[in-house]
């Protein structure tokens, strides 16, 4: 059986850091990255806090990639490899030929 892993997921400081952000936001002193628009909603008050945690060097998780930019990889992924296959039945086409001819 596999063992679970110990320790925190989160640094202390981190629940320090989510805190600070909670209260400015319930102050209404709270404001966005560029736009600089007052927050007003708690998830997006929480999602300003890890990210200014993790610039800052705290142990917090790395970001889950969205559903939309995994499937832009993917296909990505896809779209290249059916290109090497192509580059690859060209150049074998080719050198078929060369022998032929």
């Amino acid at each position: 059986m596999a063992t679970k892993k110990k320790g925190r997921k989160y640094g202390r400081s981190v629940g320090k850091t989510v805190k600070k952000a909670m209260h400015e936001r319930k102050q209404g002193t709270l404001r966005s990255g560029r736009s600089k628009k007052k927050v007003k909603s708690r998830k997006q008050a929480i999602a300003i806090a890890l990210s200014e945690a993790r610039a800052s060097g705290k142990k917090v998780p790395r970001k889950k990639a969205s559903k939309k930019s995994s499937k832009k990889a993917s296909k990505k992924t896809s779209k290249s490899s059916k290109k090497a296959s192509k580059k690859a039945t060209r150049s074998s086409k080719r050198a078929a030929k060369k022998r032929a001819g």
